[in-house]
């Protein structure tokens, strides 16, 4: 998530302030939060990898959505309009804040200093958020197998800042976030090594046309 407000200052307010945010803990694989019509909720995870995944009336899972820090989630970036269940989900151990999006509206009677912050910062994190949505969409609409691999590694390489870069997913999870045939994917991915575009080394990806 790109943002140019201070998110570390943002949390250590929260902590001490205001009353209405919720801290919690989760284990791996813990389920975090599902999505509820109506609820409006925004979550912001602290520390650790989470995802958003969809179960379809079959139990068919599919990953929509990975956060990692400082990323922002909720029922209030999605109209919770389907009967598949939408649930977040630990991948290791995960640090998140929460909070009602309607308290927004009604101030604390302490005038808290973190509800003053969010008022003010909250519409940079909403546009941060959509910005990534549309990043995820592009990608998605990528034709070709290797052009979403390669779209989703120059993600993950200016996130990080860097050209080598552990990939956050298993490569089973990375197929189906990623909506191909893991067969398929997997046979891309020794092309692109073999063609010199990446190298790979366990779940570690390096960069070599950058």
């Amino acid at each position: 998530m790109n943002i140019t407000f201070d998110m570390k200052k943002f949390i250590d307010n929260f902590e001490n302030s205001c009353h209405k945010v919720q801290k919690k803990t989760f284990s791996k694989n813990e389920v975090i939060t599902s999505y509820i019509e109506k609820r409006n909720q925004l979550c912001i995870l602290i520390s650790g990898n989470a995802d958003l995944v969809r179960y379809d009336l079959n139990g068919n899972r599919t990953i929509v959505e990975h956060f990692s820090q400082y990323d922002a989630f909720g029922e209030v970036f999605y109209a919770v309009t389907t009967n598949n269940e939408l649930l977040v989900e630990a991948r290791e151990k995960c640090e998140v804040l929460f909070y009602i999006y309607d308290d927004i509206r009604n101030k604390c009677r302490s005038n808290c200093k973190f509800h003053q912050m969010l008022a003010e910062d909250l519409p940079e994190l909403i546009l941060s958020k959509v910005t990534d949505l549309n990043m995820r969409i592009e990608l998605l609409t990528k034709r070709s197998i290797r052009d979403k691999l390669l779209g989703y590694f120059n993600l993950v390489s200016s996130r990080y800042l860097s050209k080598s870069f552990s990939l956050p997913f298993s490569l089973t999870d990375l197929a189906d976030y990623l909506s191909v045939d893991r067969s398929a994917m997997m046979r891309e991915l020794k092309l692109l090594k073999e063609d010199g575009f990446i190298d790979k080394t366990g779940n570690r990806i390096t960069l070599l046309y950058k």
